[in-house]
C-alpha cells in the first residue's frame, strides 16, 4: 500500500485538485458578520470575494434532519486557480493548479497564520488533505495501454482479472477507510470514471484516485504544522503505492 521511493515532481502531474480543510470547534463571530478583517489580511493574495448560505444536513435518531444554515465565505486569486473558503467551523484551501507541497503548504500558512490571530479557534478537530487524481491516458501518450499496467491491482478489483477486459466494465469504483500511521486516516475512493470541466463532461475515460488523508481530535495550535506534514507524508506514500512504475514513468519525474 505504501511507497518508501523518494518524492519526486511530476512534468505530467494528473491531479486535478488539491483541497486542505482544517475543522474547528464552532466560532459564532465567523458567522455574526462579514469577516473584514480577515479579508483584508489575505486581500493582496485573494482579491475576489463572494459568500453564500449552506444548508447542511446531520444524521439525528437515524434519519437526515436540516440544520441553520452557515455562511460560507470564499476569497478567490485573481486568476481564480486558488480558493480560500471559511465558514465557522473550517478553514479550506483549494487549487487546481498544485506544483508541489513547499508551495501548497507556504501559502495555507500565509492564510492559516491570520485566522489563528483573529479568531483564535481552541484547536482543531480535523486537519485533512485531499489529492484528486484523474490518470488521464491521452496525456501521457498512453491510449492503448489498459489501466491494469498504470495501477496497482489492489485499487483495479475485479479489473484486476487476465480473463476481463476492461471495455466490458459499465461502472466499478471502490470505497475505503483505511488507518495509517501517525494516527491518520485514509477515506478512498478509485476507479475508471469521467471528468467535466466547466459542466462539459470530457469523453475520454480516466482513472480516478481521490485520496482524503486526515488527522483528527483535539490538536493544539502548535502542533498542526507537524500534523499536516504527517499527513502528507502519508498522502505522498500512498500515491506512489498506487501507481505502476509505467504510470510514474509516464508522467516524467523530475
Amino acid at each position: 500500500m505504501f511507497s518508501n521511493e523518494d518524492r519526486v515532481r511530476y512534468a505530467k502531474p494528473q491531479i486535478m485538485e488539491v483541497i486542505c480543510q482544517l475543522r474547528f470547534p464552532t466560532i459564532l463571530s465567523i458567522g455574526a458578520r462579514e469577516p473584514a478583517e480577515f479579508q483584508e489580511q489575505i486581500r493582496s493574495q485573494f482579491p475576489r470575494y463572494s459568500r453564500s448560505e449552506e444548508k447542511p444536513m446531520k444524521m439525528v435518531n437515524g434519519r437526515m434532519e436540516p440544520q441553520p444554515p452557515v455562511t460560507n465565505y470564499q476569497f478567490l486569486s485573481a486568476d481564480g486557480r486558488w480558493k480560500v473558503n471559511l465558514t465557522n467551523s473550517f478553514l479550506a484551501l483549494a487549487t487546481p493548479a498544485y506544483t508541489c507541497w513547499e508551495d501548497f503548504a507556504n501559502k495555507l500558512d500565509s492564510v492559516l497564520v491570520h485566522l489563528i490571530e483573529i479568531y483564535k479557534p481552541a484547536y482543531f478537530e480535523r486537519i485533512g488533505l485531499r489529492y484528486i487524481n484523474a490518470i488521464s491516458r491521452n496525456a501521457l501518450d498512453l491510449a492503448e495501454t489498459p489501466f491494469s499496467e498504470l495501477i496497482q491491482p489492489g485499487y483495479l478489483g475485479l479489473m484486476a482479472d487476465e480473463d476481463i477486459n476492461e471495455r466490458a466494465f459499465a461502472k466499478i469504483t471502490q470505497e475505503a477507510d483505511v488507518a495509517l500511521p501517525g494516527g491518520c486516516r485514509l477515506k478512498l475512493h478509485c476507479g475508471p470514471g469521467m471528468v467535466k470541466r466547466n459542466n462539459v463532461e470530457e469523453q475520454e475515460i480516466r482513472f480516478i484516485l481521490d485520496n482524503d488523508i486526515f488527522m483528527m481530535g483535539n490538536i493544539e495550535m502548535k502542533h498542526s504544522a507537524g500534523a499536516l506534514n504527517t499527513v502528507h507524508t502519508n498522502a505522498d506514500r500512498i500515491f506512489r503505492g498506487q501507481i505502476t512504475d509505467t504510470l510514474h514513468n509516464a508522467m516524467e519525474p523530475l
